[in-house]
Parts: C-alpha cells; sequence; structure tokens
C-alpha cells in the first residue's frame, strides 16, 4: 500500500517537505517510523526512539499503535513549544 507523509517544522528542515511511502498491507504508525528509522542517516537522527516526536494519522493526532490504510496521509513533527 501507499501512504503519504509529510514532515513538519525541524524535521521538515531535515527531511524535505515529504515523500510517499510504500508499506506491508498491515502496518501501523509506530511500524512505519521504524521503518523511516531503519533508512539511517538523517532519518535515524531526527526519529530515532527517544526523540520527542508527534504523529497524526488523517489530520488526527493518533499514538504509534494506529493502524495506516492504504491512500492515508501521516504527518511527523515536534511537540510544540510556546512562551
Amino acid at each position: 500500500m501507499k501512504i503519504q507523509v509529510r514532515y513538519f517544522a525541524s524535521l521538515r528542515e531535515a527531511l524535505g517537505p515529504g515523500e510517499t511511502v510504500e508499506l506491508p498491507e498491515v502496518s501501523t504508525l509506530g511500524l512505519l517510523r521504524d521503518d523511516l528509522v531503519a533508512r539511517g542517516g538523517a532519518y535515524a537522527d531526527v526519529l530515532a526512539r527517544g526523540r520527542a516526536v508527534r504523529c497524526a494519522l488523517n489530520q488526527v493526532m493518533s499514538d504509534e499503535a494506529a493502524v495506516v490504510r492504504d491512500g492515508a496521509e501521516v504527518a511527523f513533527f515536534p511537540p510544540v513549544t510556546g512562551g
């Protein structure tokens, strides 16, 4: 299945605006993140476990157990801070 992945804020600076990713038919946000980290380089640096990264699935904040379906849009971004 194909999904659209978008990156925002500092993740966008490191990885670009986004890309189309192919995944196995049964996948979750956590498995997607693991696949991206396995690419190494900047992906491993900014998406590694232990890094504060938020996820949205089809524009709804979601945890990494959320099931990703064909045609989904996934967004990764750092937590927002304010002052």
